[in-house]
């Protein structure tokens, strides 16, 4: 097999030939179809987050097929597609996981971080947190549901009712909650980068009722906002645009340094939460959601060895929706 490895915090991947490896007890093995490029891995790559198991292979929306399983996994599910998504173990005896807040575990394995991820031809996970998938679908759009669409997914229902909401960075994960958005009649005001006329182009395109940089007002008070992009910064603007009892969701697992702010800034009985991971619960609600809203991905193909390209292209703003890896070949962008 092929893998692109992090071998030092900061430093490019690195291709490598592996030994294929087998699966342990409840483990299968995946022949990768397609993998989707998070900001996540910039954060792990860059050394945001700090508890990296080196050598790693990052990557962590991963599509792919069953081509082994190990002890206790039924072998109904090999030739299976599969989805493998952030949150790849829990320990399942943790006050949180036994209350059903795994997402909460407190020692929960992550894929591309703390055990390899999907930057290669093959991986192995756990049997019980990999997602059946529709055989029939296109891998290369489900790729960028496993985290953007179920991040935002899990976002905006901490939203709760909310009909007004601002997405501030308008990205892969954004660009996946606007059409879920609109399906559900709820009015979507986009932020982009300031300036940034091609983004918010886009999110018109998918339904959003507006579009502006992060610097800008919205025409109408919100009801919730979500914040993917990880800006500390933005949180006071968000708290100042969001109605009297509105919430403010921070939708990533890093950002950088919230600034001090005056009390009035969230006084109101406005709230500011945040989003760990994500349960299974949300992956089967997710996918079940997106085949009704009809939800399409726009995404950017690049091959095995242009990893680091696809990453670059992510950190300065070069992408359209979500780059997505092919580890067995490439093809047109869509």
């Amino acid at each position: 097999m092929q893998a692109m490895v992090l071998h030092k915090i900061g430093e490019p991947l690195i291709l490598v030939k592996r030994r294929i490896p087998e699966p342990s007890t409840g483990e299968i093995l995946i022949r990768i179809e397609a993998c989707a490029v998070c900001r996540t891995d910039l954060h792990v790559i860059d050394g945001d987050l700090t508890a990296a198991r080196l050598p790693l292979v990052p990557g962590h929306e991963i599509v792919g097929t069953v081509i082994d399983v190990g002890q206790g996994v039924d072998p109904i599910r090999k030739e299976q597609r599969v989805g493998v998504p952030w949150l790849g173990h829990t320990c399942g005896r943790c006050a949180y996981c036994q209350r059903g807040d795994e997402n909460l575990c407190d020692e929960p394995v992550f894929t591309g971080y703390t055990r390899d991820g999907g930057f290669a031809t093959h991986v192995v996970a756990d049997a019980n947190f990999s997602i059946e998938l529709d055989s029939h679908a296109d891998p290369v759009s489900l790729a960028p549901l496993l985290c953007a669409g179920l991040i935002g997914w899990r976002s905006l229902k901490k939203t709760g009712k909310a009909e007004k909401i601002g997405l501030y960075g308008f990205g892969a994960a954004a660009h996946i909650i606007t059409q879920i958005c609109t399906w559900q009649d709820r009015e979507v005001y986009a932020f982009t980068r300031p300036g940034d006329t091609p983004a918010q182009v886009f999110a018109k395109s998918l339904g959003a009722a507006w579009a502006g940089g992060s610097d800008e007002r919205p025409p109408v008070e919100l009801d919730a906002a979500i914040i993917f992009a990880p800006i500390g910064d933005i949180v006071p603007t968000a708290l100042r645009a969001v109605r009297k009892g509105g919430r403010v969701v921070c939708g990533g697992i890093h950002m950088s340094e919230i600034p001090a702010m005056p009390y009035a800034t969230i006084w109101g009985e406005r709230e500011l939460v945040s989003v760990a991971n994500l349960t299974r619960e949300d992956a089967r609600d997710f996918f079940t959601i997106t085949g009704k809203a009809g939800v399409k991905t726009t995404t950017s193909c690049y091959s095995l060895q242009a990893v680091n390209l696809a990453l670059a292209d992510l950190r300065f703003g070069r992408l359209t929706g979500a780059a997505v890896i092919l580890p067995h070949g490439n093809r047109q962008n869509s």
